[in-house]
């Protein structure tokens, strides 16, 4: 079974930079997309980025696009969510997951794993 770690959160202000991890098991790590949901007290989860097996094709939320970079190693079994520019918005719990199949996917119902999650708050 897969098992993936996040990493990274913490407290910002609005307008900082942050970078969170999340690190694989490693067996079959770069045969699969890649994504990072959020999810936000009372609200849905939510699609953030994907990033497709080798990491040549990207997709972003509207709300983050400009902002946000996926990117990974997978000679390290670790996929990165550089977030740039942060607003109170993007407060929310992040979480990383393993796709079904190598193409990138915008829908929840793609990824088969899930990490536990780290929290990112943005103050005013």
């Amino acid at each position: 079974q897969v098992q993936l770690v996040e990493s990274g959160g913490g407290l910002v202000q609005a307008g900082d930079s942050l970078r969170v991890s999340c690190a694989g098991s490693g067996r079959t790590f770069g045969r699969y997309a890649m994504g990072w949901f959020r999810q936000a007290p009372g609200k849905l989860r939510e699609f953030v980025a994907t990033i497709n097996w080798n990491g040549d094709t990207t997709y972003y939320a509207d709300s983050v696009k400009g902002r946000f970079t996926i990117s990974r190693d997978n000679a390290k079994n670790t996929v990165y969510l550089q977030m740039n520019s942060l607003k109170p918005e993007d407060t929310a719990v992040y979480y990383c997951a393993t796709g079904t199949s190598s193409f990138a996917n915008t829908l929840s119902q793609g990824y088969s794993y899930w990490g536990q999650g780290t929290q990112v708050t943005v103050s005013s």
